[in-house]
């Protein structure tokens, strides 16, 4: 009876009953973070760009166990600042030249709060029409801003599809392709699919063969030269593909790439795709980092030969103010996707489904839940338009420009490829290196330097053999004076190892 009586007070409210959804409570908390935020975007400046802490270094600092009981939002928010961000490698630094920026904006976090908010699960149509028929729209409103033919619109009977990330894109085609292929030479040719791309494609591509089940001995990064501008020759991939037809094995999918990680270079899409579709192989392009920039005439012939294509991606959680995770795709053939991808369980039975007169995403993607990414997307092409979009492309663009005119003042350095868009590739010249000192290690040594500093964060590549600084223009908040203070840390940096010699 003691019981009963205690579950008859819970019921009648006379207990402490936990609300995680408050209303009131959201509003205020809600106004908290987005102050906390504010703050750190005013002052982000102040932090070194990239971390500094040790490895380890939070496990030393948190609790061994979970708070037995609540914690106030403040303490949390004091903590955050104490004890997280010492070990945030701060990618919205406007002296953040590392890898390819996430930029962001208010109209994207504006979007994902709406998103996270909501709280869809749009596995299906039926699960959320809104969700599905939003990203419908903003895909095809993308393919038509980048000009793409229109056998990639729904319209045109492709379409298009958010994913998490490139690697998911090269996945799920991959696994369109595979299942297609063996559909007609048999499964246990498995081991004779073979996948080619250059030696400058993103390494992604190799993760996704080797969860895609293709063998790694079958997997054919083709060499490129400095000749040809880092570029896949297509003559290169015609040869590949001989040898691989004369030893019994099947061709299968190939990627090219517009803007390489590397070097930002951009494969010959039309004469690749000519190579390929005479032998039957699925051509993908990825333009992760590039392909955003296309919106802007001037960039858009970077493009040229991809209705040769079977599948294109983006990501416009890149260079399109727009956050992680958002990785546009889109196909020619949905149904090679569908076809490798569904799963058609009772609960989800329908009659929209049934109807074939909607999408359901779950059969375009690897995962089934999904969620409502096509809202941040959607608020920043609406709040900034087309014509906003494009000239802060441009900006970038001209920022990296200075960038390269900077170091034409100073001989002691030189810009070691073209630069197509908006990261420079840069070296100290090996005419002003000591001849005992190996060119590769000075520059390697020049860059740790500038990144322990804390006053900006650039990475590297290795090119031809050639160890190169990229500086890659890209943050939302980067200004022509962050790009100045950026080039006169290396050129303190370079001053006072040179001085060591």
């Amino acid at each position: 009876m003691g019981d009963l009586k205690l579950n008859h007070s819970v019921e009648n409210g006379s207990a402490s009953v936990l609300n995680p959804l408050d209303h009131e409570e959201f509003r205020r908390q809600g106004h908290m973070v987005i102050d906390f935020l504010a703050d750190y975007y005013q002052n982000i400046e102040i932090y070194p760009v990239r971390s500094q802490v040790e490895p380890g270094y939070l496990r030393r600092r948190l609790p061994e166990s979970a708070p037995l009981n609540p914690e106030p939002i403040e303490t949390i928010l004091k903590d955050v600042q104490k004890d997280i961000i010492p070990g945030i490698t701060h990618w919205q630094s406007p002296n953040f030249f590392a890898y390819f920026q996430s930029n962001g904006s208010i109209a994207n976090f504006l979007g994902e709060m709406l998103c996270t908010g909501f709280n869809t699960v749009g596995f299906n149509w039926i699960a959320s029409p809104a969700a599905t028929e939003l990203e419908n729209i903003v895909m095809d409103w993308l393919a038509k801003m980048l000009r793409l033919p229109s056998s990639f619109l729904f319209s045109g009977g492709g379409g298009g599809v958010i994913h998490a990330s490139t690697c998911e894109a090269f996945l799920c085609t991959l696994t369109a392709i595979r299942e297609k292929k063996l559909s007609v030479i048999g499964r246990e040719n498995l081991d004779k699919l073979v996948v080619y791309c250059s030696d400058q494609t993103h390494f992604s591509l190799k993760k996704s063969v080797q969860i895609a089940g293709i063998s790694p001995e079958n997997f054919r990064p083709i060499v490129t030269t400095k000749s040809d501008s880092f570029q896949l020759c297509p003559e290169s991939l015609r040869l590949a593909i001989i040898l691989d037809l004369e030893a019994g094995l099947v061709p299968l999918y190939l990627c090219c790439t517009v803007g390489t990680t590397s070097s930002t270079a951009v494969d010959p899409l039309g004469p690749l795709c000519d190579v390929a579709k005479e032998y039957g192989i699925w051509v993908h392009v990825d333009a992760a980092y590039a392909g955003g920039a296309c919106i802007c005439p001037e960039f858009r012939h970077f493009l040229d030969g991809v209705e040769g294509a079977n599948s294109f991606s983006f990501n416009a959680h890149k260079w399109f103010l727009t956050t992680l995770d958002c990785c546009c795709l889109w196909v020619k053939d949905p149904s090679a996707l569908t076809n490798a991808l569904s799963t058609n369980p009772e609960i989800l039975n329908n009659n929209a489904t049934e109807s074939k007169q909607v999408v359901d995403y779950k059969d375009w993607q690897m995962a089934l839940s999904r969620r409502f990414r096509a809202l941040k997307l959607w608020l920043v092409l609406r709040s900034y338009g087309v014509t906003r979009l494009r000239d802060f492309i441009r900006g970038h663009v001209k920022m990296a420009k200075h960038f390269e005119w900077l170091l034409a003042g100073d001989k002691r350095f030189e810009v070691v490829f073209p630069r197509n868009f908006a990261m420079v590739c840069f070296r100290v010249s090996p005419s002003v290196i000591p001849n005992d000192e190996d060119v590769n290690e000075f520059n390697r040594n020049l860059l740790e330097s500038i990144n322990a500093s804390g006053g900006a964060y650039m990475v590297h590549a290795v090119v031809g053999g050639v160890y190169v600084i990229r500086l890659a223009v890209g943050a939302t908040l980067t200004e022509y004076r962050h790009v100045n203070m950026a080039f006169k840390l290396v050129q303190d940096h370079a001053n006072a190892l040179l001085c060591t010699h």
